[in-house]
């Protein structure tokens, strides 16, 4: 295979295919979302703080549940993603939200030749850089659109996690890069239960590969932490232990579920 090219087909195939089952899961909470409530969780909530006014740019945002929550909290928001279905649902949900939100599809990497700025915040969380095989190149799109002095703001789900099989009984992968994971799926992290079958490409990324791939790009990381929880309850045998946090329950607390950063531009 030709990953440079046809990895972006499996994996756009893959997201198109589940975003309307996302959409209606219990997972995603819709109708708590248009009610009012936020999809925004409190390890990001706390490193954003108040954005009221700011430009946000949200890199991999699915069907824009986060973007909108961002522009929710006042901040001029742009969502980015490569579904063109999710994009399409984006742009749905937020006019029958009545919340002003910009949508772009297209591939992280060639986000230059789609959208011109720089932003005051540069967002991106969970699930997010295992679908790309270079993060200088995600480095280097970060600072591409971030202001002298901008924000990074990342969230992401711990690399030894995913070491780990499904089960979380066996370690069936290298905590480094060791180029692109090819595998068929049947359910979601939303829908554990669907009969969907999916194909996708991904990468592991250790957190050196990451903390690399900004600091070559002028972003100096300003804090940096460790959960030992997840916010969702997206992994197999997982349990909630204490409200709002879930972790493996044959391993409690012992896994490093979660890390969060904030960088700035130097």
């Amino acid at each position: 295979m030709d990953w440079a090219s046809d990895y972006l087909k499996t994996n756009r195939a893959s997201w198109n295919s589940k975003t309307d089952l996302h959409m209606e899961s219990d997972f995603y909470d819709m109708k708590g979302f248009l009610e009012g409530k936020t999809s925004l969780k409190n390890i990001e909530l706390n490193l954003l703080g108040d954005i009221n006014g700011q430009s946000v740019l949200h890199l991999q945002c699915h069907f824009g549940q986060d973007t909108l929550s961002l522009a929710r909290l006042g901040a001029i928001v742009t969502g980015v993603d490569l579904s063109d279905k999710a994009i399409d649902r984006a742009g749905e949900l937020a006019m029958k939200t009545g919340i002003d939100a910009k949508f772009i599809c297209c591939d992280l990497y060639n986000l230059p030749d789609h959208l011109n700025g720089e932003f005051d915040i540069v967002y991106t969380t969970y699930g997010t850089v295992g679908w790309l095989p270079d993060l200088n190149k995600w480095g280097q799109v970060i600072s591409r659109f971030l202001k002298p002095g901008g924000r990074l703001i990342f969230v992401e789900f711990h690399p030894v996690v995913w070491m780990f099989d499904d089960e979380f009984y066996k370690i069936a992968y290298r905590y480094f890069n060791s180029g692109p994971i090819v595998e068929t799926e049947t359910g979601t992290y939303a829908v554990k239960d669907s009969k969907i079958t999916l194909e996708y490409v991904m990468w592991n990324h250790s957190i050196g590969e990451v903390i690399s791939g900004l600091i070559k790009n002028g972003i100096e990381v300003t804090s940096f932490e460790e959960y030992d929880y997840s916010p969702y309850n997206c992994f197999k045998f997982n349990i909630e232990s204490e409200p709002g946090k879930y972790r493996i329950k044959h391993l409690g607390n012992k896994l490093p579920m979660v890390y969060a950063l904030e960088g700035r531009k130097k």
